[in-house]
């Protein structure tokens, strides 16, 4: 009986051992994974928020300089700021061969949806022009179904079909506004801009190889911003440096500062600690970061049918997106 009760004393040692030393060895793990967990969402609340007031400042910034320039100088100061770094870490360089996708990717990124986006910007209201820019998982769907390539499942048909339809509720609160040319001009850059956005997605999945993002972003927003200031200087409005007004100079420093280095540093390290569907959640945030901020700052008018418009289209995409969850 002893020999019984002695062993029971040594086993429930050992339990009590253990699980201490498990709790002590796991319980910092825990902390650890915590802390990660609410550094990459943390990330990606600023990501949903500064994303969202870039339409905002971009709006602001170009009632008062040619788009195209402002987005050009953005693209080059913001590119340059990733090619210092990167240089400045010694990362090994890209070969020859690398440079075509780069380049590809810059005139559909940052030349065409970027810049073209930024102009849309101009002629109508930011909080409309963000839907816009949301939309481009229903562009996704409907070239791959165009192209022949992919069969998009029955869930992705109806996030197209129900994401048009929030389109077409948000323009009828906009149909006095058709009449007005520059509205029109300012809808279809922005539908041209989502439409590269999504070619540029596609050409990034089936083509591009994996670069260093530093260099990456850096480069194709140098060339973009080369490119965007080229055109630029054509336009009879274009600014020497000297002449830009403050507010320009402001919107430009903050979409380099908050859209580029701080917004795309955070996106890229929320998307290697989070799922990506979790991450993508930011497309649905922007839109109504954009409408506040835009009743807010610009005193944009935001009424029941662009709200009811906007959760349609949103819940369209939303449908999108799950659909192609974990393909």
């Amino acid at each position: 009986m002893q020999k019984v009760v002695s062993k029971l004393k040594k086993i429930r040692k050992w339990i009590i051992t253990d699980t201490i030393n498990g709790f002590l060895l796991y319980y910092p793990k825990k902390i650890k994974q915590k802390e990660a967990d609410f550094k990459a969402l943390l990330a990606l609340a600023i990501v949903s928020l500064v994303w969202g007031t870039t339409w905002v400042v971009s709006r602001q910034g170009v009632l008062h300089m040619p788009a195209l320039q402002l987005s050009g100088i953005r693209q080059i100061i913001g590119g340059s700021c990733y090619l210092l770094f990167f240089l400045y870490k010694k990362y090994p360089l890209p070969s020859k061969a690398d440079l075509l996708p780069l380049i590809v990717l810059s005139v559909l990124n940052f030349v065409m949806s970027n810049g073209l986006s930024t102009w849309g910007v101009k002629y109508i209201s930011a909080g409309l022009a963000s839907i816009m820019g949301a939309i481009f998982p229903l562009w996704i769907v409907l070239i791959g179904f165009a192209s022949g390539n992919t069969t998009p499942p029955k869930k992705a048909i109806a996030g197209v079909l129900i994401g048009f339809s929030g389109i077409c509720v948000i323009f009828y609160d906009h149909l006095a506004d058709f009449i007005n040319p520059d509205f029109q001009f300012g809808i279809f850059l922005s539908l041209v801009a989502t439409l590269s956005w999504a070619f540029g997605t596609l050409y990034t999945k089936k083509h591009a190889k994996v670069f260093n993002p530093y260099f990456g972003l850096g480069f194709q927003m140098v060339l973009a911003g080369v490119v965007l200031v080229s055109i630029s200087s054509f336009d009879s409005g274009f600014m020497a440096l000297s002449e830009i007004p403050a507010i320009s100079w402001f919107a430009i420093l903050y979409l380099v500062f908050f859209g580029s280095i701080i917004g795309f540093s955070c996106y890229l390290y929320a998307l290697q600690h989070l799922p990506t569907e979790q991450t993508s959640i930011y497309a649905y945030i922007n839109p109504l970061v954009a409408l506040i901020a835009g009743w807010i700052v610009l005193s944009e008018e935001i009424s029941f049918i662009i709200l009811l418009g906007c959760f349609i289209t949103l819940f369209g995409i939303y449908l999108v997106n799950t659909s192609f969850a974990g393909k």
